[in-house]
């Protein structure tokens, strides 16, 4: 990680070293709360809205005989378990991202997409009512445009040439124009850009729900725009976890000192 005075990479090295000062149990738990956010949020950037005791209930593997809770218990959980192989993939930083990598991702998110053995299957048609407005490959040049993503990926990760930032949004920004999967294709997408940013040391960026128009319209404009949506939530996370770590270890700010 490029390390420069006052950057995001020098507050992330502070937030580290908050970080491994903590008891095992404080950072426990701070991860599970940062899952239900994560969980939270990436869900209503698509019009889902979980209840936090409908989180806490499927994160802790709670029954219920509500079956109408079923089938929203067995969403979070799912999303969770994308949750977890995107971060043991992260921690595999010499395995190649290839096509099976993003298929595994998809299938965690959609188990009954993927038939025994099977990979799951791409788009077929072109969805007239969607979340996303942004123009989305037709589907005979999905499988086309995939191979060329991560082609394109690879290279930028052999040859170091852009900022983990700018990689990880324009990998985001590519897929969700691509489009590939009948449901789940944002998420996948984000769930990607995460998998890129871990690997270089960043923390998940978590894009808040209230800043879903300002996400859709970065969409539509570049992965530039995309990169700032994604810098500003880095910066807000690790900002939040540096404010949360000295509280817990009763450290002042030196802002505030």
């Amino acid at each position: 990680m490029r390390v420069r005075p006052g950057s995001i990479e020098e507050k992330i090295r502070l937030l580290q070293s908050l970080e491994t000062q903590a008891a095992p149990a404080a950072r426990a738990e701070l991860e599970r709360v940062l899952d239900m956010s994560w969980i939270h949020h990436d869900s209503a950037l698509e019009g889902i809205v979980y209840d936090p005791n409908e989180l806490q209930a499927a994160l802790s593997n709670a029954t219920t005989t509500d079956s109408s809770l079923l089938p929203i218990y067995d969403e979070i959980r799912q999303f969770k378990a994308a949750i977890d192989l995107v971060r043991d993939l992260a921690s595999k930083k010499r395995e190649e991202i290839t096509l099976d990598t993003i298929k595994n991702i998809y299938a965690e998110l959609a188990p009954e997409e993927v038939e025994g053995k099977q990979p799951p299957k791409y788009r077929k048609d072109m969805p007239l009512h969607r979340v996303y407005f942004h123009e989305i490959a037709a589907p005979d040049k999905i499988a086309y445009k995939m191979r060329q993503l991560l082609q394109w990926l690879q290279t930028q990760n052999a040859k170091r040439t852009s900022h983990p930032i700018r990689v990880a949004s324009k990998a985001h920004y590519t897929l969700l124009h691509i489009f590939p999967y009948p449901r789940h294709s944002g998420k996948v997408a984000r769930l990607l850009m995460n998998l890129l940013l871990l690997r270089e040391g960043y923390p998940p960026a978590i894009l808040h729900a209230t800043d879903r128009q300002r996400y859709y319209d970065a969409l539509k404009t570049s992965s530039d725009a995309v990169a700032g949506v994604v810098q500003d939530a880095l910066d807000n996370a690790v900002d939040s976890g540096v404010r949360y770590w000295q509280r817990q270890l009763g450290i002042a700010d030196a802002a505030e000192a």
